[in-house]
């Protein structure tokens, strides 16, 4: 749930810019997301928590099962890039008909998937996602009171209205911005769009580390990478046949395809252990930082 709250904003976001037909924007928003998931929340979440509490324990399995959910995302955008650039050349419209059809049916796929993954997490197998231990109890200095359903429903409308006017202006803004700066669309859409599109599940993975909750911090930051990945990627393919000029198809560059198995690679190997430290976190941000330096840096279409 926090996950898909915190999506929101990415979703209606790249809504807006499909629409616009900023096709390259939106690609880059979602691979900023993930990336911005996996190693910049992640990683100052392990940071925070490891100077606050030294070294922090999480599960094992849990971590395992999300990073093999990741590498099978990775992949998946790897197919449909893979075949644009080595059979889309030219004019062959029987190729770009096998494109569209590859990008179709490899969407629903990964929607299939998806909806397995929350039935195995949700229903079948439960007990893998719990924490392997209980966070000392702190008391807060004041109790509030439970927000009303008619409140909380009202709050949320407001807020998502809110966020579909701004994103609105932010990606009218965003193109501008970066020709004016002379930066990429994909620089642009790694790390502006994505940082403030994924703001919301940042801040809520990091306030969970600095309370000793390693366990929501993982699902909350990677977990929303999976979603991301399996579910408004795909969703996003096939709204695009409605919304915009043309359809969307997952042709990542290769150097968003680099960044991303880099960036899972890099987890798996940091987090696979179950225990934090903010050393950890020092490596993952690190790594976050030298990506957004190649996007910067590197030209158009690369």
């Amino acid at each position: 749930m926090n996950a898909t709250f915190g999506n929101a904003p990415e979703l209606i976001i790249a809504v807006m810019a499909l629409h616009a037909g900023l096709h390259e924007m939106v690609l880059a928003s979602l691979a900023g997301a993930i990336l911005a998931n996996l190693l910049m929340a992640t990683g100052i979440s392990f940071l925070v928590g490891g100077i606050k509490f030294h070294n922090q324990e999480y599960n094992p399995v849990t971590i395992k099962m999300y990073n093999s959910m990741m590498f099978l995302a990775v992949y998946s955008m790897l197919i449909p890039s893979s075949f644009h650039r080595f059979f889309i050349t030219g004019e062959n419209t029987v190729y770009r008909q096998n494109e569209s059809n590859l990008n179709i049916l490899l969407a629903v796929s990964l929607l299939l998937a998806y909806v397995f993954y929350l039935y195995f997490m949700i229903k079948t197998h439960p007990d893998l996602f719990k924490s392997i231990k209980k966070a000392p109890v702190v008391k807060e200095e004041e109790e509030h009171e439970p927000w009303s359903k008619k409140k909380a429903i009202g709050a949320l409308i407001v807020a998502s209205v809110t966020a579909a006017f701004m994103s609105e202006i932010l990606v009218g803004a965003a193109e501008g911005t970066g020709k004016e700066l002379g930066m990429s669309s994909a620089f642009i859409g790694i790390v502006f769009v994505a940082v403030i599109g994924g703001a919301a599940e940042s801040i809520s993975a990091i306030t969970m580390a600095a309370k000793n909750k390693l366990d929501l911090t993982i699902s909350i930051a990677l977990g929303s990478s999976i979603q991301i990945a399996l579910f408004i990627a795909p969703l996003l393919i096939l709204l695009s046949f409605f919304v915009g000029p043309k359809p969307m198809f997952l042709n990542f560059n290769r150097a968003e395809i680099g960044a991303l198995l880099m960036a899972v690679i890099l987890t798996t190997v940091v987090s696979g252990d179950g225990k934090s430290n903010w050393f950890k976190g020092i490596q993952m941000i690190t790594l976050y930082l030298l990506i957004a330096l190649l996007f910067y840096f590197i030209p158009e279409q690369t």
